[in-house]
């Protein structure tokens, strides 16, 4: 459990080292982003060992059923991961699409796991993706929309989605969690 949670601090703190101490960041130039970039990489390497490791240890029981809420939720959140860079309609009315997406990935995974290691995970990135957006809002003050892009942006991500949606599924089923049981509890 230990290497999980050195991994979601490392995540937390290279997201939010820029907020958290601007000046320091600055001062690091070019050089700065290959460093978060490297603290990010070997978080994120943390965050799947110490997951994949992480003795079971039941917290709650999730209810029977949720499965497929969390197959709706999931397919929300990886549309959502993609508004920003779409430039479609969506993009102009979500100041932060991307950290909502990671919130409702968070919600989905909590739906159907009950255990401390995913409370750890799942909670921390919801209380991580909240936090961003707090920091944020509060750095940069009120948000400019952008003009809106066509439908066709949007349709085009849908079928994105629908591809990465598809391959994360296929992922999940090669490691022993086929998201269509429809039942986890």
């Amino acid at each position: 459990m230990t290497i999980l949670v050195l991994g979601m601090a490392l995540w937390v703190l290279a997201h939010l080292f820029k907020r958290i101490a601007p000046a320091r960041r600055a001062a690091l130039g070019d050089k700065g982003k290959g460093m978060v970039a490297g603290v990010l990489l070997l978080s994120v390497l943390l965050i799947i060992i110490g997951y994949r490791t992480a003795d079971f240890i039941p917290v709650y029981t999730p209810l029977a059923g949720m499965g497929h809420l969390n197959n709706l939720l999931m397919f929300g959140a990886i549309y959502l991961l993609g508004v920003g860079s779409s430039k479609g309609v969506l993009a102009a009315k979500l100041r932060h699409p991307m950290l909502m997406g990671v919130m409702v990935w968070g919600i989905a995974h909590l739906l159907v796991n009950g255990d401390l290691a995913s409370l750890i995970l799942f909670g921390g990135m919801i209380i991580w993706a909240k936090a961003e957006i707090i920091v944020i809002n509060r750095s940069e003050g009120p948000w400019a929309k952008p003009e809106p892009g066509p439908k066709s942006k949007d349709i085009k991500l849908l079928g994105i989605t629908l591809i990465l949606y598809a391959i994360f599924a296929a992922i999940h089923t090669l490691l022993g969690h086929n998201p269509f049981m429809g039942t986890y509890g």
